[in-house]
């Protein structure tokens, strides 16, 4: 008994290897160009991460080897520093509050542009997608001058405020869609069975619209914990103590009130990028997941 091999042909009857075995010379040169780009943003964390496990001469000596010795002692120095998990305190403060008034404030400007009717929704559903191309430092001066002049310079509510306001046009142009394409039967019907807009609102279209909710309060959360500028312009200025300072004004202070010691200032920087790292990395699938439907929407 002889095993039979089916061979395919082409449109002019000569035989050729089944689709599956075909190589294809572009594959290689794809994945050579994925693992540069992965290199390039990958490298420098490593480079940082790993930093923190040697000493300051280990370094000098040899900037670009591997630990010789291993050590934990700058992890213990950053972990046993108070102004350390003050800094954590701050950054936690701003991202939670970031994050709610991204999130409340998202969903209800974007719950009246996406189901009510009336002039001009167009124009402001526009207004929030030109909000997204016009970025921070473009109005670093003039909102500084606003925040000094309604006294919220140099405290935690003077950066939450414009935060929010900068996260809402992404927030909006994520979310409507989403509301968009929630079908408007379940609205007539919630309708029939005496329910009022605010009820269904409550009731039906904030658990449809979960998972957008959630992308927006993921990106909200670690862009505040990433912020940089804005606490820059506003606190590092006031009169809050350095304690008292988000983690990126945290380790630019670190950095240099420690600069002789570069491995404790490598590993402050690497306890700063973990939290937010962890946390994008386990909610992925959630971001991805929440821009797919709204880009179905």
């Amino acid at each position: 008994m002889t095993a039979t091999t089916a061979i395919t042909t082409d449109g002019r009857g000569a035989p050729h290897e089944p689709a599956g075995r075909r190589f294809d010379w572009g594959q290689p040169f794809v994945y050579v160009i994925a693992l540069v780009i992965v290199a390039v943003a990958i490298g420098p964390v490593l480079y940082v991460f790993i930093g923190g496990f040697r000493t300051t001469a280990d370094l000098n000596a040899n900037p670009a080897g591997l630990p010789d010795p291993w050590t934990l002692q700058n992890w213990s120095t950053v972990l046993g520093s108070p102004r350390f998990w003050g800094n954590v305190f701050a950054s936690m403060i701003l991202a939670v509050a970031t994050t709610a008034g991204t999130v409340v404030f998202g969903i209800m400007a974007a719950f009246v542009i996406a189901r009510y009717t009336f002039r001009g929704r167009q124009g402001l559903y526009g207004l929030f997608a030109a909000g997204l191309m016009f970025p921070l430092t473009v109005a670093a001066l003039p909102l500084t001058l606003m925040l000094r002049t309604l006294g919220l310079h140099g405290s935690y509510l003077g950066v939450i405020i414009p935060s929010v306001a900068f996260a809402l046009p992404t927030t909006i142009i994520i979310l409507v869609p989403f509301l968009r394409a929630i079908p408007d039967e379940l609205e007539e019907a919630a309708a029939i069975d005496g329910t009022s807009r605010i009820g269904f609102f409550w009731r039906i279209l904030l658990p449809l619209s979960m998972p957008g909710l959630v992308t927006v309060g993921i990106l909200a959360f670690i862009g505040s914990w990433n912020g940089y500028l804005l606490p820059l312009l506003v606190i590092s200025t006031g009169t809050l103590p350095q304690e008292l300072w988000p983690l990126p004004l945290g380790v630019t202070q670190f950095s240099t009130q420690y600069s002789q010691d570069t491995g404790a200032v490598l590993a402050y920087t690497s306890l700063a990028m973990i939290p937010a790292l962890v946390f994008f990395l386990l909610a992925e699938k959630r971001i991805v997941g929440g821009l797919t439907g709204a880009v179905k929407g």
